[in-house]
C-alpha cells in the first residue's frame, strides 16, 4: 500500500498518523504537488494529495473518504471515528472544525505567498485568518472541557485532526499565533506525542 503526499500537507499527515495508530503498514511517497506533479499524476490524474493506492491497485482519494474506508476495514476496536450515536456526531463535528481551519489556512497562506502583493485582497485574507482562529477556539473550548481526549476515553480522529491542523497553521501562518495561545490544545498535543510515536514520525518540522 502506498500513501502519496508530503507530511507538510495536514490532510496527508492525518491519514499517515491514523494508519500508523491503526497498525497499518504503508510505503510513503514523499511527493509535492508543486514540484512533482507528473509523478503524482501516475497515481491520481487530478494531482491531489493524499492519494492512497491499495495493495490490489485500487486508488482512494480525499482524506475524509480514505479515513472512512480504513475505519470500516479496521473494526470497532481500531476505529478512529465511532460507528454510530452521539460519540460519532461529536467526533465528526470536531473534525469538521479542524478541517475547516485547515481549509482557511491554505486559502490565507496561498493568498499571502503566491499572489503578487498588489493583487492580494487583504479583507478576504484577514477574514479567512479570523475564521481559522475561531475554529481553533471551538476546539480549545472542547478539549478544555474534556477528560483528556476530545471524545471519550481514547484517541479519535477529532484529536488527530485538531493536533495536525493547528500545527500546520502555526508553521505556515506564524504571525497569527504570537499572542493567541491554545494551552489546552497544546496539552492534548503533548499527550498524543507521548502516547503515539506516529505524531513524531510524521512531524513536518522534527526537532
Amino acid at each position: 500500500m502506498k500513501l502519496i503526499g508530503r507530511f507538510m500537507s495536514p490532510f496527508t499527515r492525518r491519514v499517515a498518523v491514523s494508519l500508523k495508530i491503526q497498525g497499518l503498514d504503508f510505503e510513503h511517497l514523499d511527493l509535492s504537488t508543486a514540484t512533482e506533479a507528473d509523478e503524482i499524476r501516475k497515481y491520481n490524474p487530478m494531482v491531489r494529495v493524499p492519494t492512497v493506492v491499495l495493495d490490489d491497485g485500487e486508488t482512494l482519494i480525499d482524506s475524509d473518504a480514505i479515513l472512512d474506508w480504513f475505519d470500516e476495514q479496521s473494526g470497532p476496536d481500531k476505529r478512529l471515528i465511532p460507528e454510530k450515536g452521539e460519540a460519532r456526531r461529536n467526533v465528526l463535528q470536531l473534525v469538521s472544525w479542524a478541517t475547516a481551519a485547515g481549509d482557511k489556512t491554505v486559502i490565507a497562506f496561498y493568498e499571502r505567498t503566491r499572489r503578487p502583493e498588489e493583487m492580494v485582497y487583504l479583507p478576504s485574507v484577514e477574514g479567512a485568518e479570523g475564521q481559522l482562529l475561531e475554529a481553533f477556539g471551538v476546539l480549545e473550548t472542547a478539549v478544555s472541557k474534556s477528560s483528556g481526549w476530545l471524545v471519550g476515553d481514547r484517541i479519535t480522529q477529532a484529536d488527530i485532526s485538531a493536533i495536525v491542523f493547528l500545527q500546520f497553521s502555526r508553521i505556515v501562518l506564524p504571525h497569527l499565533f504570537g499572542d493567541r495561545a491554545f494551552p489546552a490544545l497544546d496539552v492534548l498535543r503533548e499527550r498524543a506525542y507521548v502516547a503515539y510515536p506516529a505524531f513524531a514520525e510524521t512531524d513536518p518540522q522534527p526537532s
